[in-house]
C-alpha cells in the first residue's frame, strides 16, 4: 500500500496546486463569526464554541436531493437563517444519484467558509488510507482548515484497540489538531455504549456524536453510561438518528421526535439530517418557537419509543453497517 507522509503544508501546497479555492484567512480560529440568526444555542462543551442547537446533517437525506441547484439552495437557506453547524464525512456518497457530500458542501465553503462551523468524519482504519482521506476530504471542502475531524462510528472495544495502537487513527487526528488543519477532534458511534465510553475516558477528544438508539434503563445504555462519561472530559455531545423511527413508523410526528431529542439533558444539540425546505422550515420555526418538553412528556415518549429501541435489528447497530455509499 503507498504510503503518506502528508503534513499540513503539503496539504496547503497540494490543494492550492489544484486550483481549488481556499478561506483567504485563518481569522475565523480567533474569533466568534458564526450568526445564529435568533436562533437558541448551546456551549459545545469545552470548545468554547456556540452552535445551533440543530446542526445540519449532510449525509442520507440530504444526499438524495438529485438536483444540485436545489440542494446548494436548501444550504444556503439554512445558513441565511442561522444553521451554521454542518456535519457532514468523507464516506457520504451516494451511489444511486452519484453525489458526493463534500463536493456539493465545498462550491458553498470556497466563498462563504468563515461563516460555518464544518465537521467531517473518516472510517477507514487505515492510517496511510487515512491521511490520504484526509486530504481527498480538504480539497473537495475547497478548505485547508476543519473545526472538527471525528473518527467514523467507533463499533467496538477491538475497534478502539486498532485505532488506538502506536501510529494508528488516533494519533493521525492529534496530530491534525497539533498541525492546525483542525481545531478540534471527536469521533461518533452507533451501537456499543461501553466502547463509546472508553473512547471518551480517554480524555483527548473534544467531541462526540451519538445515536440515539435508546433513552433510559436499558442493555446497551447511552443515556447513563456514555454520555455522562463524555461530560465529565468536558467534551461536546451531540445527538443523531433521531427522527430514524419515522422511517419504520410514519405514524410518528417528526417534530416531536426532534423535539424530544432537545429536551434531553446533557447533549448541547442534535444533528438532523433534511431533504427539502419544508422539512428544514419546520426545524426552524421549532427551534425559534421552542418549548422543552415536561418530564411526563418526556416519560410517555421515551415509552412509545421503546418498541422501536429495543429492537436488535436496527439497520445502524449491526456491525455490517456501513454510514455512507448509500446504494
Amino acid at each position: 500500500m503507498k504510503k503518506s507522509n502528508l503534513n499540513r503544508r503539503t496539504f496547503v501546497k497540494r490543494t492550492i496546486g489544484a486550483g481549488v479555492v481556499l478561506a483567504a484567512a485563518p481569522m475565523y480560529f480567533s474569533c466568534n463569526p458564526y450568526k445564529s440568526k435568533g436562533l437558541p444555542t448551546a456551549l459545545l462543551g469545552n470548545t468554547g464554541v456556540e452552535v445551533p442547537k440543530i446542526a445540519f446533517g449532510l449525509g442520507s437525506r440530504w444526499c438524495t436531493i438529485d438536483s444540485e441547484d436545489e440542494a446548494l439552495e436548501l444550504l444556503t437557506f439554512a445558513l441565511d437563517n442561522g444553521l451554521y453547524y454542518w456535519d457532514t464525512a468523507h464516506s457520504y456518497v451516494n451511489r444511486n444519484n452519484g453525489v458526493v457530500s463534500e463536493e456539493r458542501i465545498g462550491k458553498i465553503l470556497k466563498t462563504r467558509r468563515s461563516e460555518v462551523f464544518l465537521s467531517t468524519k473518516i472510517s477507514t482504519r487505515d492510517p496511510d488510507e487515512a491521511m490520504r482521506n484526509i486530504e481527498l476530504s480538504l480539497k473537495r471542502l475547497q478548505t485547508d482548515k476543519l473545526d472538527i475531524l471525528k473518527i467514523h462510528s467507533i463499533n467496538s472495544e477491538e475497534d478502539n484497540k486498532l485505532i488506538s495502537k502506536k501510529g494508528g487513527l488516533i494519533e493521525i487526528v492529534q496530530k491534525m489538531k497539533e498541525q492546525g488543519v483542525t481545531r478540534f477532534v471527536g469521533f461518533s458511534g452507533h451501537g456499543n455504549a461501553e466502547a463509546m465510553k472508553s473512547m471518551a475516558d480517554r480524555g483527548d477528544f473534544d467531541t462526540m456524536l451519538i445515536a440515539m438508539n435508546h433513552w433510559g434503563n436499558h442493555e446497551n445504555d447511552r443515556k447513563n453510561i456514555t454520555i455522562p462519561a463524555a461530560l465529565n472530559k468536558g467534551m461536546g455531545v451531540m445527538l443523531m438518528k433521531a427522527v430514524r423511527p419515522k422511517d419504520q413508523n410514519p405514524d410518528y410526528d417528526g417534530s416531536e421526535l426532534v423535539r424530544f431529542a432537545l429536551s434531553l439533558n446533557g447533549p448541547a444539540g442534535l444533528t438532523v439530517g433534511m431533504e427539502s425546505k419544508e422539512v428544514l422550515q419546520k426545524n426552524l420555526d421549532l427551534l425559534r418557537n421552542f418549548k422543552p418538553m415536561t418530564e411526563e412528556e418526556k416519560t410517555k415518549m421515551a415509552a412509545s419509543l421503546s418498541p422501536f429501541f429495543d429492537h436488535k435489528n436496527l439497520e445502524w447497530m449491526l456491525p455490517s453497517y456501513e454510514d455512507g455509499n448509500w446504494a
